[in-house]
């Protein structure tokens, strides 16, 4: 029996300078030598549906792993926060019942104020989801904060079909 591998790559569209604008400015991104005072952080978010079992789990032993029944119960959706910092080897997630902007916001505030209190910039690689915008702090953060974290941030922003 043969197994059937996959790899997934970005297979650029034909002839699409945009594509090509937003990818070498990704890449000149990551070749940039590691800076602690102005962090290159990429992010990235999933939805996730949630499940309950309905069945009891079988334990596993020594002779068998765990069983887990197939059959389950839907429980909701949430939404898993990704953020890295590649070259300092650092990754962070966090859950959210849904995925809007203001979680976007929050999300990436808790980030600036927390392990990033100390950088004037950093720069965020994120995708170019409507929600992953400039506006989105001034919808949930006053005016003048909004701005505060709007300037600390330098956006890098994946091509579409390459994130």
């Amino acid at each position: 029996m043969s197994k059937r591998k996959i790899q997934y790559w970005v297979i650029p569209p034909e002839a699409d300078a945009e594509f090509v604008a937003h990818m070498e400015a990704v890449l000149d991104v990551y070749a940039r030598p590691y800076d602690p005072s102005h962090p290159v952080i990429c992010m990235d978010e999933q939805p996730v549906q949630l499940v309950k079992e309905v069945r009891d789990v079988m334990p596993a032993t020594t002779t068998r792993p765990k069983r887990v029944d197939y059959e389950y119960e839907r429980a909701g959706t949430a939404s898993i926060f990704l953020f890295a910092e590649p070259l300092a080897g650092w990754r962070q997630a966090t859950a959210r019942p849904q995925r809007c902007k203001s979680d976007w916001a929050l999300e990436v505030a808790a980030r600036l104020d927390g392990r990033y209190a100390d950088c004037a910039t950093v720069t965020l690689v994120c995708d170019n989801l409507n929600t992953h915008t400039p506006g989105a702090f001034y919808e949930v953060f006053p005016p003048a904060k909004a701005r505060e974290y709007v300037r600390r941030i330098e956006f890098v922003y994946t091509p579409k079909h390459g994130s």
